[in-house]
Order: structure tokens, then sequence, then C-alpha cells
């Protein structure tokens, strides 16, 4: 689940690499603390219409309009954080005082760019600054989920402790009119502007929050799993706003809060109800991908492997710490199935083997719809008893072979093609290699009889020969794919000329 990334205005202006200027009167309060999501060069007369908010525009003042205060309104109408102007001696060796008025009016903070600093530098920074920041919010989102799935073992008071420190803010989840759980102070009651907006939540539908201003601070209403009843919320304040990460954690928070209402505190019940239920048909959007950071999730099944696994090997918190998710169910026979964000790889899978587990990994499907690949995973997992080892699927198109264990697929092939095989070695007819090289090359009479090095009308021989020894048609579709499927999973005797 990605956040959106951004840096402050100040870590942008405290590069002392660029010598950034800023002109005092053109701050407001808070201003250095405002989102940078990107630096953008610019020398249009109105960029405001392509801008979507949080840009640090750059301009050298080539194409300067007359009516600054019009342009300088409008970059901030649009979200525009700050304008930095670069000055060079062939356009502006000094700021033009009209623009700096105008930006002190408008309250756009302005940045004088000194002309031995390159645009380009400004925005290498600024791409380093952003990916950075992105590297710490994903560090900081997966040590919370980590630490918040750990507290969810310990109920509902425990987890919304949990959350509060997280989010450093106060937190309440609030049910039918009543606050169930709270921590680090939150209002009791709660305060009129935040009860409005519980009930503004509440009575929309699906998968919804909302945000709003509170005697300078800041409040944000979420429901908690399952999403699509709103039948409890989590309500979470403090003094500065929620940034990507925050409502990354908030959201994972808000899923654990409605799953252990539902399945109780015991972290073991708490993964297989929440697997069970994002297996089933009501599986509520969003659950997985809040919990597992990703969009995009993987099925993992296992079965016992010879003699089973041992006795350590069957506990759900051993399976999760190697499968690095908290949605896992052990299930009878011995056996497991899990999502996970990240697809285990192959040495886990190993040592999964080692200690008595056989597993099976899906293609990545999305997390708002884990259950879509069951049936792959099965399929995958009844290949992997039949190789001895495990086996994953491949992100790209998908591999038939890989769905159908070599037993089956050999069978199939020797009771189609047995006819054939008999023909060829009763009288060295090539049949097999014919339909083999005419299915190759799609029917094509000529490019057939060219690699076999005969005449075409002795291809088209063969081919009424097999469609006789088959009972087929060959120009229905279906029976050409059965049989290049039977001729890709022939045993090489039957490929023999």
């Amino acid at each position: 689940m990605a956040t959106e990334v951004n840096v402050p205005l100040r870590d942008v202006v405290g590069n002392r690499e660029l010598a950034l200027h800023v002109v005092p009167e053109t701050l407001r309060p808070g201003a250095l603390d405002a989102p940078v999501r990107w630096a953008h060069v610019s020398e249009l007369q109105d960029p405001a219409p392509y801008l979507v908010g949080g840009e640090l525009i750059l301009t050298a003042g080539v194409n300067l309009p007359a009516r600054l205060d019009r342009y300088v309104r409008g970059l901030r109408d649009a979200g525009v954080t700050a304008l930095g102007f670069g000055l060079t001696p062939t356009v502006f060796e000094t700021l033009p005082e009209p623009l700096r008025r105008a930006c002190a009016r408008h309250g756009l903070p302005l940045l004088v760019v000194p002309a031995r600093t390159p645009f380009l530098a400004i925005n290498r920074a600024v791409s380093v600054a952003l990916t950075e920041a992105g590297q710490r919010e994903q560090r900081r989102i997966t040590a919370a989920r980590e630490t918040l799935t750990r507290a969810a073992g310990g109920g509902l008071g425990e987890l919304t402790s949990s959350l509060a420190a997280q989010l450093r803010s106060w937190v309440a989840l609030v049910g039918a009119g009543d606050v169930l759980a709270s921590a680090h102070d939150a209002p009791a009651p709660l305060p009129p502007p935040v009860r409005e907006l519980v009930a503004t939540v509440r009575a929309g539908s699906g998968i919804r929050s909302a945000t709003t201003e509170v005697d300078g601070g800041f409040v944000v209403v979420q429901p908690v799993y399952p999403q699509a009843t709103a039948s409890h919320l989590v309500v979470v304040g403090r003094p500065g706003r929620f940034d990507g990460a925050d409502r990354a954690i908030l959201a994972v928070g808000a899923a654990l809060l409605g799953l252990v209402g539902r399945a109780g505190s015991d972290a073991a019940e708490l993964g297989a109800a929440a697997t069970g239920l994002l297996l089933g048909r009501t599986s509520p959007d969003g659950v997985a991908a809040a919990l597992l950071g990703s969009d995009v999730v993987r099925l993992v099944a296992g079965a016992a492997y010879r003699r089973g696994p041992d006795e350590v090997a069957q506990r759900p918190d051993w399976l999760r710490a190697r499968l690095d998710t908290p949605l896992v169910s052990v299930l009878p026979g011995p056996a497991f199935v899990a999502i996970a964000g990240v697809p285990p790889s192959l040495p886990v899978l190993e040592d999964l083997r080692a200690h008595g587990w056989l597993a099976a990994v899906g293609a990545p499907v999305p997390a708002a719809r884990p259950a879509s690949g069951s049936a792959e995973v099965e399929l995958l997992l009844a290949r992997a008893r039949a190789l001895g080892r495990p086996v994953v699927a491949e992100s790209g198109p998908p591999d038939f072979d890989a769905l159908v264990a070599p037993d089956a697929s050999r069978g199939f092939a020797e009771k189609v093609l047995e006819p054939l095989v008999a023909l060829d070695r009763a009288g060295d007819r090539s049949l097999v290699r014919t339909l083999r090289t005419w299915l190759a090359h799609h029917g094509a009479w000529e490019p057939t009889a060219a690699e076999l090095g005969v005449h075409r009308n002795s291809v088209r021989h063969r081919i009424a020969q097999v469609e006789r020894a088959l009972a087929v048609d060959l120009a229905d579709p279906e029976a050409r794919m059965r049989l290049w499927f039977a001729l890709r999973w022939a045993s090489p005797e039957a490929h023999s000329p």
C-alpha cells in the first residue's frame, strides 16, 4: 500500500550545497513545514493549470508576466509550496521587487537561487531527499506493523495504546455511541465537531476516512474492519497533521482493532480468523493491503512432507516468523495457508521443507481479492507434492506445465498419442513428428513440408491419417490445443522420428 512521500520545505532550504536564500517577508507561520513533493522548472506565464500541488516551482523569469500579482496568486491557489527564482546575468541579476511584494502579499514562500546553483542541482537534491524519506517511511511502517501485530495479542486496550504510541496521538475506539477503548488522554466525551464527523462517516458507505481541525489540532476518523459496516470507528487526534506514513499505520491499526474485536486477543486465533475471512467471499477490501503493506499479495499453501512438520514447525507463530506475515492459518492434515505481501524466498521454502512442510506459492493477486488465487495455489501444491519440492508460480503469463502434476500430464499424453505412436512403430510413418511440425507452423503446408523434407501433398496425406487415427477434426482449435499439450508432455520416445 503506497504512501505519498514528501519532504518539508525546511529540508530543501537547509541544504547548504544549494545556497538558497528565503525571503523572510514571504513566510507565514508553518510555511517551512509545508510538504514538497517534487521540484519542477517552468517558464510558463501561467503554469497553474498543469500543477497538482506540493511543487517547488523553479523559474529564471524568462517569460515572467507583467501581472505578477495574478501569477503568484495562481501558483498559491494551485497548491504550490514555494517559488524558486534563479538569478542569472542574462535575465535577472537581482530579485524583481514586484515579485517580492506579490509573494509577500499572497503568502507564497520565495526562494532566491544564486547563479552558481543550477536548477538541475535542486531537482537532484529534492529527488534524493524524497527517496531517503520514502525509505524512512517504509521502515517506520514495517516496524509499526510488526509492533501493532504483537500488541494485538494483548487485546483492545494494549492495541489501542500501541497505536497511540506509534502515531504520537490520542486514540479512541468508538462503538455504537460508546467509547470501547482509549489511550493517551483521549477527550471524553468527544468534542462536538468530532462527534459530528463520526456521524458523517457512519452515515456513509464503503471504505472511507475523514479529517477535521479541532482547537488547532487535527482529528482523523477511520472505520475499522469490516469497513463496509462502519459499526466501529477509530478516532485519532494530535496537534500536527497526519502524513502518508501515519495514515498507512492507522489503516493497519484499524484493521487489527476490528479483527481483535471479532477473533479475540489470541495471536494464533487472530491470524487464522483474518486469513479465513480474507479468503472468504465476503472479504472486505483493504484489510490485506493494510496488514501487509502491499496492494498485491501471494497465497502460500503448505502440506506435510514425508514424516510431516515437527511440533515447533506446526506453531502459527513459527510460520508467521518464517513467512513474514501475520495472516497464517494452520489446518488439519496438517496443512497451512497464508497470505503474504512479499513472496517467501527459495531458502525460506527449503527451510520449511527441512522442518517437514512442502509449500507452494501462487502468482501475485490483488490484495482486495486474495481468494482469487486459491484455485491456482491448490494446483501448485499438488504439483509440489508430485515433484517433492517447493513450487513458485511465475509472475508472467500462466505456466500450464506448473499446474499439472507430471504423472497426470504424461498419462494424458500417452493416452492421446498412443494410436499415432503405434502406427509409427508399425510402418515408420512419422505421424507424431509431422503433427508436431505442422502444429508448430500453425497448419501451414509449405513450411511444414520444407522442414520435414517432403512434398506438401505428403504432409496433407499424413495429417489426414492423423485425423482418422485420432478421430479428430484438426480444423477445430480446441483439438489442436489438446494435441499440442499432449506433444509437450509426451515422453521422448513418442517424439522420436
